[in-house]
């Protein structure tokens, strides 16, 4: 038998193997040599046959770990809907919801779905913990004295060695710290608007940035947001003329997770370039990455000085630390001078911590541990909301991230659950949050950045149950 069909004998064993539910998402394929031994073929031969599978989406390889079947190969709950373009119809942000959720935060008996907060399985908290005492140790001033308005030197330095995607493209000078991402977003907003402005986000969007556009003032424009591709850039397209700023999650976003493919991102770059509009893009989920390698930001492709790029460690290493920066390009003196004037400089304590841990904390081997621990949780919760949710529920597939968006039955009133959930211990987010109209009421985000307990498993089977009691 000729080499190609061999080859085209072993996808095709692993295709009935996939269809019939032998091999099921998530599962591993036999490495390598051991499916050459099992097949009795070459390895160039395992090798096109994987590659083939691969193709078809039907399997994905990751680095140092192998093959896997893939999301999409067993997919049995749809992708959730992409909402159409509003600009008539105008709705206050769900404040007294948003604040109601909040509120659940300090919950020690509360399974978390909730909050983008990981848990703290998840985080080296003995190595931070190493880091504070090095920073106390070695500051004379113990931290008092006033740090520069452009931030901390030593994590500007270490920063932009971290920013290694943007191969060398900034430096330290480039970089302004921040209170954390949502600060980045704020002072960026207010250094490039002025009031009755609009700015493009996406839909849904992070509730964080809607309350941040409305109080500066600002009228948000809600971009329909494809869960695979983001941003419809046609519909950008029609609008940005009247734009004074677009702010956008490129990878990864909060909620649906998608990780805008780069043709769409150079199209984006080239399309605020044209219209001189600034971008602000909200990078704090790059790290987090499901695949082979870290994607690139726009900013990558930014030769204006237009795209304002936003890292944060609060998603990966320290959320209560409140420690972000913001490369913003050509407006970066008007940053700095709105930063002189909210915050006069960042506490110097906690931006130390975090340099100092960047420089010896090996925060590469944490990065590879926090998304192997993240996608194994991705596998599971999407695994058990397939088993346990009405078969009509449609289901995200992110790239990176811990976010998944739901889109249920349109009986389903999530901000409704929420209270009976909440009676149960168990909290979510309800989808109304994530738009500034009357939209994805029967929606909501689950936050999988958690430790994947019995309980865990137990309280998404309740919550299952709650919903098929509403149909």
């Amino acid at each position: 038998m000729s080499k190609d069909v061999l080859y085209l004998k072993i996808a095709k064993s692993v295709t009935e193997q996939i269809k019939s539910d032998t091999l099921q998402f998530g599962d591993r394929l036999p490495s390598l040599r051991s499916a050459q031994k099992l097949y009795n073929v070459s390895l160039n031969t395992v090798k096109q046959a994987y590659m083939e599978l691969e193709s078809r989406s039907l399997v994905e390889s990751r680095p140092k770990y192998g093959y896997f079947v893939s999301q999409s190969s067993q997919r049995k709950l749809a992708l959730p809907s992409v909402a159409p373009m509003k600009v008539a119809e105008r709705e206050n942000t769900a404040e007294v919801l948003i604040d109601k959720v909040f509120g659940t935060i300090g919950g020690t008996d509360v399974t978390q779905f909730a909050l983008g907060i990981p848990g703290k399985s998840f985080l080296p908290l003995a190595k931070l913990k190493k880091s504070m005492i090095n920073v106390i140790n070695r500051k004379a001033d113990s931290g008092t004295d006033y740090e520069p308005v452009q931030g901390n030197e030593y994590l500007r330095r270490e920063s932009a060695k971290w920013a290694l995607v943007l191969e060398g493209k900034i430096s330290e000078d480039d970089l302004v710290i921040t209170s954390g991402a949502m600060n980045a977003v704020y002072t960026c907003l207010m250094a490039v608007t002025k009031p009755g402005d609009s700015v493009a986000v996406e839909s849904p969007v992070y509730f964080g940035v809607l309350q941040a556009i409305q109080q500066l003032g600002l009228k948000v424009v809600e971009i329909p947001t494809h869960p695979i591709y983001g941003v419809d850039l046609e519909a950008l397209k029609k609008v940005i003329p009247t734009l004074s700023a677009c702010c956008f999650v490129t990878n990864f976003n909060n909620p649906l997770g998608f990780q805008m493919p780069d043709d769409n991102k150079k199209e984006l770059v080239k399309l605020i370039t044209e219209y001189n509009v600034p971008l602000i893009e909200d990078d704090i989920y790059g790290n987090l990455y499901f695949g082979a390698e870290r994607p690139k930001p726009c900013k990558f492709y930014d030769e204006a000085g237009l795209v304002m790029w936003i890292g944060s460690v609060s998603k990966t290493l320290a959320p209560g630390y409140r420690v972000g920066w913001v490369a913003p390009g050509k407006f970066k003196e008007q940053v700095i001078r709105q930063k002189l004037v909210q915050t006069v400089c960042s506490p110097s304590i906690y931006p130390d911590v975090i340099a100092d841990f960047l420089e010896h904390g090996r925060y590469d081997h944490h990065l590879r541990t926090f998304r192997k621990k993240l996608y194994a949780n991705y596998l599971q919760i999407q695994k058990s909301v397939t088993e346990y949710f009405p078969d009509n529920t449609k289901i995200s597939e992110p790239k990176g991230g811990f976010m998944l968006w739901l889109e249920l039955d349109k009986k389903i009133c999530t901000e409704d659950l929420f209270d009976e959930a909440m009676s149960q211990k168990i909290n979510f987010a309800p989808g109304r949050m994530f738009s500034q109209y009357n939209q994805y009421q029967n929606c909501m985000r689950l936050n999988y950045a958690l430790e994947w307990t019995g309980r865990v498993e137990s309280d998404l089977e309740k919550l299952a149950k709650m919903v098929k009691k509403r149909i």
